[in-house]
């Protein structure tokens, strides 16, 4: 029996020693792709000064979830606090906070390539999303930014926890999303907006995040096991073939799918969905239901 608990005491201490090897290295290697200098100096889209495009600017900022992480009065919001995983805030965008320092280069260079003014990468900054925005999108969504009254609050400074950071090592979570942007694609005006499926793909990069490239849905790269697992959209029996464009609709405006079948919205974006015009909604039902059909979790 006592060679038994010394066999389990050195088996138990194996492990702890395995544990903080690997702790200690997924620090060192993340904090060296956390450090990281990028040197981009982007050019800087026509920044209209009209009422309209300050209007569209606040509308792609709600649709494109700017005001889901960063608040709704862009002022700074935390959207993950969890001491394993990470403290994650949207910075207070606002001349009362970090906005009131940043150039519109400053900006142009964290929407499209997920890099800080100093030329650190910057944590969970979608930048994959919004690389390929047009550049009168862009120049609309500055025109708002610059629209928007100070705010005086200081978000909570952002941590990566033990969890975080071996997930990130892992390849298993997109902490740097300036790691996975090609910084130097030529970008093209998106296509004329419009109910096609052309105008959805454009808008559904947005959407590409949780339902992944394939729009098949399945599990949500590095969210914890119990989370539930995103929807598939495209036009499989498993994901949006039996479904019409009010479907849809009703889905992304009230978290409420065919047969009354309430989404859940702590996961599903509805605060975010919910401001698509009728035109969006058609054309991401168009790019839906242009896609291969695939089983959910197929890619």
């Amino acid at each position: 029996m006592r060679k038994a608990w010394k066999w389990l005491g050195r088996l138990a201490a194996g492990v702890l020693v395995l544990l903080v090897v690997v702790l200690l290295s997924a620090y060192v290697l993340s904090e060296r792709r956390m450090a990281k200098v990028y040197r981009i100096d982007p050019p800087v889209p026509a920044v209209p000064a009209d009422a309209a495009a300050v209007e569209r600017g606040s509308h792609l900022a709600a649709i494109r979830g700017c005001k889901d992480c960063h608040g709704a009065d862009l002022g700074g919001a935390t959207f993950i606090d969890d001491p394993l995983f990470a403290r994650l805030s949207g910075s207070n965008l606002t001349p009362g906070g970090a906005g009131g320092k940043l150039t519109d280069v400053d900006r142009v260079r964290a929407i499209r390539h997920g890099v800080a003014p100093d030329g650190r990468p910057l944590l969970f900054m979608p930048a994959q999303e919004f690389s390929h925005l047009g550049d009168q999108d862009l120049g609309d969504l500055l025109a708002y930014l610059h629209s928007v009254p100070a705010v005086e609050r200081t978000p909570p400074a952002n941590r990566v926890g033990p969890l975080g950071r071996v997930l990130f090592v892992a390849g298993k979570v997109p902490l740097l999303p300036a790691e996975i942007v090609d910084h130097a694609v030529q970008r093209s005006e998106p296509p004329v907006a419009g109910p096609t499926a052309a105008y959805g793909a454009y808008l559904a990069s947005a959407c590409a995040g949780c339902h992944g490239k394939g729009f098949s849905g399945g599990h949500i790269p590095g969210t914890p096991p119990d989370w539930p697992d995103a929807a598939n959209l495209t036009p499989d029996p498993s994901g949006l073939a039996n479904w019409s464009e009010a479907d849809l609709k009703k889905a992304l405006r009230d978290g409420m799918a065919p047969g009354g079948r309430v989404l859940k919205t702590d996961y599903m974006p509805v605060r975010v969905t919910r401001f698509l015009t009728d035109e969006e909604v058609g054309a991401l039902y168009a790019y839906f239901h242009s896609l291969p059909a695939k089983p959910r979790g197929q890619g």
